[in-house]
């Protein structure tokens, strides 16, 4: 039996998981966390390739609403679930199945999709570009003083369970996802993959814990974390593993990093990922305390881009033709004239004059504004052939608020 590329069948689930699993280790999932992926899994968009009856690639996509510069959400297919198994290599299945994906995300009217890697340097071959960065910080709370600002004391805060409270912290998260290119609107169900707290997975930690801020009796804010426990022969150095922390308004964000320092036993905050601006940086008086790492998070990649470029703002006026190279999506090779401003904007084919010259992928780590074109040309990925056109682009692609993804998928 030859190898089929097809979609996913409700009765092959189980063993297009098991394929999936096996490629990034093969570690055994928990029924629970199994059936949180099963239940956001969609199966119309997921699909693998079978050979012989066995599912030897898999690939699929969640439908998302991203945020945008100008605070629009447009929808973005959030690629997911990528693998080819090891004995399938070199075999082209890897492209036939991202080819097949952007023709169906195409299709369906996305102008935008979306993915986070393990290994970056296989993507930019199929044209998606890093567009947003990680901050991870592991917080020295003995030798910095707590954040404070006033207002904090007029700040309740309460410990609750994670479980309990999710509605709550979805509805901070909804009203913050507008405010910051990168982040997600999510379909329901996704929230419970958030409080996932599977005791294999703790790394010595203790349970996940969740603490709420409050300002007369609405909830403002909140963070999700866990302690791990140490002690050396100075005494306790524990660890506050934290999830995730978010809050509507400076004082709730500093009342709860108050919080976080002043945990028990504890003598640093580790957190996976904040955006490269984030206010904790000046809620403190030395931020080299904060041991910084940056990461890229968020892969970005036109699939449209006449509609990608048109469903964004601009933080100034801009008029330019970009020369766009897409091999791979042919549909987007050519000269577009992008006109907009703080307003919105308009994108369509021209025969005038290039101006600019990139390839989508340089587009994609451009689009949020989280990397400067003027960057890219430096590094020889965009080409100004009028000029003055690349400081215009530049300054024009440019963010206010630094792009960020809130979690992996």
């Amino acid at each position: 039996m030859a190898s089929e590329l097809r979609t996913l069948r409700d009765t092959e689930w189980d063993n297009w998981s098991n394929a999936l699993n096996r490629a990034f280790g093969g570690l055994p999932l928990p029924e629970e966390n199994r059936a949180l992926q099963r239940a956001v899994t969609e199966p119309e968009r997921s699909f693998g390739i079978w050979d012989d009856g066995d599912c030897v690639a898999t690939a699929g996509a969640f439908s998302f609403g991203l945020t945008v510069p100008g605070g629009a959400e447009v929808p973005a297919a959030g690629v997911t679930a990528v693998s080819v198994r090891s004995t399938h290599r070199r075999r082209g299945l890897l492209r036939s199945m991202m080819r097949h994906q952007l023709a169906d995300v195409r299709e369906r009217g996305e102008p935008l999709a979306v993915l986070t890697s393990s290994e970056p340097a296989i993507y930019g071959r199929f044209g998606y570009g890093p567009a947003a960065q990680d901050m991870r910080l592991a917080v020295d709370t003995v030798r910095l003083p707590a954040p404070e600002l006033p207002g904090v004391d007029g700040v309740r805060l309460r410990l609750v369970d994670p479980v309990a409270a999710v509605a709550d912290c979805e509805r901070v998260y909804a009203r913050l996802v507008p405010t910051r290119p990168g982040m997600l609107a999510r379909r329901p169900g996704w929230e419970r993959l958030l409080v996932r707290d599977d005791p294999n997975g703790r790394d010595g930690a203790g349970v996940l814990q969740c603490v709420v801020a409050e300002v007369d009796g609405e909830v403002r804010g909140y963070a999700r974390f866990a302690v791990q426990p140490s002690h050396d022969h100075t005494g306790p150095t524990g660890k506050v593993l934290l999830r995730d922390v978010e809050a509507l308004d400076p004082v709730g964000y500093a009342a709860l990093w108050r919080f976080l320092f002043g945990i028990d036993l504890t003598t640093s905050v580790s957190v996976r990922t904040r955006p490269v601006d984030d206010a904790l940086l000046h809620l403190v008086p030395d931020m080299r305390r904060c041991d910084i790492r940056l990461d890229e998070s968020l892969f970005v990649r036109p699939v449209e881009v006449g509609a990608a470029l048109a469903a964004r703002t601009y933080r100034t006026p801009v008029e330019v033709v970009l020369e766009v190279s897409d091999p791979f999506c042919p549909w987007n090779e050519g000269r577009w004239r992008l006109s907009g401003d703080a307003a919105g904007a308009a994108c369509a084919r021209t025969t005038a004059p290039a101006e600019l010259a990139l390839s989508v992928r340089e587009l994609g780590s451009a689009y949020l504004g989280g990397f400067s074109l003027r960057a890219l040309a430096a590094a020889g990925r965009v080409r100004e052939l009028r000029p003055g056109a690349l400081a215009e682009a530049a300054r024009a692609f440019g963010s206010e608020v630094a792009p960020w993804l809130p979690h992996g998928f």
